[in-house]
């Protein structure tokens, strides 16, 4: 009765078992069969425990098919060391400096497995100012590894020779309920590792799973400690939104739960002029449905799109000032990657990427003599044309410039004849004339 009570005013808060029991779930009630993990993690848990070890599927890929859902990947966790992993799979090799994971290759399948990990006692943790682990790699038995984790969801081994799943953490339970919680202490863990409260938004968003209250509670009053997190754990985090296929949802969320103030240092300033949310939610569904179609998406592109209404501002103060186009356009790019960078490492390598983008936006305006051809022959053409159809759908240029660069890389030569405009005054450039050779004298010779 007191238990009952307790549990009915304070909430279902899950702690770890104290004699280290696992519950286990058998195929029965939870009806994932072996078949429905991957051919390489079938061999690698087979494997590593024909050799005397324990190995499961874990994490994510577990949460995923309780939740009907496909996986990305299957991850393994063992309680073989790194090296004792490679001596049992030939064809495997050690990453990872912080802690030491083994990629073993099964054709194109990668299969990840690493080594339980435990949680460092408080008094041995090594933290910065603000409570953050700096160290958490040490090596530990599977309920260490479960309580590590962050969500009960993800705290979940699934072994693919009993079918069984073991839950430490009531995280079968929470799936089924499509409930994201914590594991521990909310506050403490979002601490030892600010990260996780994107991770709670990206994965309620993708999942469309609810966020447990106490779970929910500290992320507001705590969202400053993101400022502490290392460029480029930030940028890997918001890349994992941005293409998860529900970017448009996570955005939202992050909004809602006001995160997404100095996350991307200007998409604050963006989603608040109506023109630049239009813009960016556009580009935004536009990826989450190339995703479910399992086409190619480029991070620049992304990136372009979501800071292009800042280049614009920076542009129009720029010209406002008197400079020229073109080199105004350059100054804006420059000012804007500068903004950017000083929060999130976005790497060097999407910049020039980037700024051809936006630069051949200047060049769709220019339809008169061989401008047009020479543009089609432009590397960066199809990225810069469908950019153009962003800004033609979110009303930004009119959709006639859309519709004739459409037609025009796709007519023949005579249609394409048709279709060029005349020249404008000033789209000629003044040819310059031809040096007069000096004339040699007799005298001078």
């Amino acid at each position: 009765m007191i238990r009952k009570f307790i549990k009915r005013v304070f909430g279902r808060a899950e702690r770890p078992r104290l004699d280290g029991s696992a519950q286990i779930i058998p195929f029965k009630a939870h009806g994932v069969s072996r078949e429905q993990i991957s051919y390489g993690s079938k061999k690698v848990t087979d494997g590593l425990q024909a050799a005397g070890y324990q190995a499961y599927v874990v994490g994510g890929a577990v949460r995923d098919l309780l939740l009907q859902r496909t996986p990305k990947d299957f991850d393994v966790a063992t309680n073989a060391t790194p090296e004792e992993v490679r001596r049992v799979f030939r064809r495997s090799r050690i990453i990872g400096r912080r802690f030491r994971l083994v990629h073993v290759m099964f054709g194109e399948e990668v299969v990840e497995v690493s080594t339980f990990r435990r949680m460092i006692e408080e008094e041995d943790a090594e933290t910065d100012a603000h409570g953050r682990l700096l160290r958490d790699n040490e090596f530990g038995d599977q309920q260490q590894d479960a309580a590590r984790r962050d969500f009960t969801a993800n705290a979940l081994f699934y072994d693919p020779s009993t079918q069984e799943i073991h839950d430490f953490h009531q995280g079968y339970a929470d799936t089924r309920n499509h409930l994201l919680r914590m594991i521990g202490d909310p506050a403490t863990r979002y601490r030892e590792d600010p990260v996780r409260m994107l991770r709670a938004v990206r994965l309620s968003a993708k999942l469309d799973i609810r966020l447990d209250a106490a779970t929910a509670a500290p992320i507001g009053k705590m969202k400053d400690l993101l400022n502490n997190v290392p460029e480029a754990r930030l940028l890997d985090e918001v890349l994992k939104m941005l293409l998860s296929g529900h970017s448009v949802e996570c955005i939202q969320q992050l909004r809602k739960m006001d995160l997404h103030h100095g996350l991307l240092p200007l998409l604050d300033v963006i989603l608040e002029q109506p023109m630049g949310e239009k813009f960016v939610m556009l580009a935004l569904r536009n990826t989450d449905e190339r995703l479910a179609q399992e086409k190619p998406v480029s991070p620049a592109f992304l990136f372009a799109a979501l800071l292009w209404h800042e280049v614009l501002s920076s542009w129009a103060k720029f010209k406002q000032r008197g400079e020229n186009p073109v080199p105004a356009l350059h100054m804006a790019m420059d000012e804007v990657l500068h903004k950017q960078k000083a929060k999130l490492a976005i790497p060097h390598r999407h910049d020039a990427v980037m700024k051809e983008i936006w630069l051949l936006q200047l060049r769709f305006d220019q339809r008169a003599g061989q401008r047009p051809f020479r543009l089609l022959e432009q590397p960066r053409f199809r990225a810069g044309f469908d950019f153009l159809l962003l800004r033609c759908a979110s009303g930004e240029v009119d959709d006639e410039l859309g519709l004739w660069w459409d037609e025009f890389q796709d007519a023949n030569v005579e249609r394409r004849a048709e279709m060029l405009q005349p020249e404008r005054a000033g789209d000629k450039k003044r040819r310059r004339r031809p040096r007069k050779k000096a004339v040699v004298t007799e005298s001078a010779a």
